[in-house]
């Protein structure tokens, strides 16, 4: 009885460190390179699986929810992207905080919206699956300017 008591709690364990351990670098950015596959592509089913009903998004433009990330989807028009710098890192178990350049080349409306962006998302598991609840992105300035707003 000894030893299948010990086998459960060993099992229990391996089965609850394999949960909460959190994706590897090239998964996560796997998941990020599909969020935005999905939205050059404008495919808003595959998008909405990779996003929280909840997400919330800041930009230059001002912050959006996930129905205003739906509607731009359809107003963009995103020949390629490419990924650049990108990293990872979590202190919690279902918790993951990711940064990027992306270079874009595109247009929004007929706007010209091609460059570099600095970019950074924040996945949360949730039933199993990893949802990013936050995304940030502005527009990279050139060399020699900061642009960083001191922390409090």
């Amino acid at each position: 009885m000894k030893k299948q008591i010990t086998y459960a709690v060993a099992a229990l364990v391996v089965a609850t460190a394999a949960y909460a351990a959190t994706p590897d670098k090239a998964a996560i950015m796997a998941k990020e390179k599909a969020a935005w596959q999905a939205f050059k592509d404008k495919n808003a089913d595959d998008f909405k699986k990779l996003l929280d009903k909840d997400l919330r998004c800041v930009y230059a433009e001002g912050l959006q929810n996930l129905q205003n990330q739906l509607d731009d989807m359809k107003k963009w028009d995103m020949k390629s992207f490419t990924f650049s710098d990108f990293d990872s890192f979590s202190d919690e178990p279902d918790v993951i905080v990711t940064t990027y350049k992306v270079s874009v080349e595109g247009t929004i409306d007929g706007k010209e919206m091609s460059g570099t962006y600095n970019c950074g998302s924040v996945w949360k598991k949730e039933k199993g699956a990893g949802l990013a609840i936050f995304h940030a992105s502005s527009k990279a300035e050139a060399a020699g300017s900061s642009g960083a707003i001191p922390s409090p």
